[in-house]
């Protein structure tokens, strides 16, 4: 399954973090957050990366070249920047079957892999990692309605009265159908393509969307202090992976001694 990555963004919110990188080259935690997502989609049987360039794009033309880790990677270059939807349209030349969507701003340490296993499953013709977030805080996204089957049934992009509080993240998996949909989209309010739009229409047109509800965590990277965010739970989680091996340790050294006892107990 191919990945396609949108990574074309300026990211103003960012500088200066961006003020001489694309926002998909600023590290965390010392690596580009390009690498962290092409490393996570290799380990999902990505087997060729279509990425979506325009800001300083050469940078990073420039650093991954034509392969990663030996999968083939290709660019589309998106020369302005008008939404999700008219990015994807960019890609729509080098796709030619289902596929992932990553978002190249987001940092996951979550259940990728459900998606892909409901993608596959042919039962959806499209699938997204979705998250629970305050309702306060819902109107910031696209916004899902699901029905009791766990299919999403509308998507509303940044409503000021949000259905729910159940919102998408920055990975989904598509059927090639998501294309003829992102023709039809007209500009919103914002003069940007959206993608919600796009996948409302999907819907409209009787297409099955299943929502994968999130296990784990993401940070969209969108400023600064998410940058550090982002690597606190990286480091978190690397404390905790620390943690759990140290009882077993523990344990072993415990069972050695407890061991070397009862054969002494048994010498005397």
């Amino acid at each position: 399954m191919k990945a396609v990555v949108l990574a074309a963004g300026e990211g103003t919110r960012l500088r200066p973090l961006t003020d001489e990188k694309p926002k998909g080259m600023v590290e965390v935690d010392g690596k580009p957050i390009l690498t962290r997502c092409f490393e996570q989609l290799a380990e999902l049987g990505a087997d060729e990366f279509v990425v979506v360039v325009g800001y300083r794009k050469q940078d990073i033309i420039s650093h991954y070249g034509d392969a990663f880790e030996g999968i083939p990677v290709t660019y589309a270059h998106q020369r302005e920047q008008k939404g999700l939807a008219h990015a994807l349209l960019t890609v729509e030349e080098h796709i030619d079957g289902d596929f992932m969507l990553m978002l190249g701003d987001n940092v996951f340490d979550a259940n990728l892999g459900d998606v892909v296993k409901r993608q596959r499953e042919d039962r959806a013709d499209a699938a997204f990692l979705t998250e629970e977030v305050p309702y306060e805080e819902a109107g910031r996204y696209g916004v899902c309605a699901t029905n009791d089957y766990g299919e999403i049934t509308d998507v509303v992009e940044k409503p000021e009265n949000p259905p729910s509080n159940l919102v998408m993240t920055g990975f989904y998996t598509f059927t090639p159908a998501i294309f003829h949909a992102c023709h039809l989209v007209q500009p919103s309010n914002r003069g940007e393509y959206e993608i919600s739009e796009a996948i409302d229409l999907l819907i409209q047109s009787g297409r099955t969307i299943d929502a994968i509800r999130m296990d784990g965590w993401r940070v969209d990277v969108g400023y600064p202090e998410d940058r550090k965010k982002a690597e606190r739970l990286l480091n978190a989680d690397e404390d905790a992976d620390a943690d759990d091996a140290d009882p077993d340790d523990d344990a072993t050294d415990d069972d050695t001694t407890a061991d070397a006892d009862s054969t002494e107990a048994s010498a005397n």
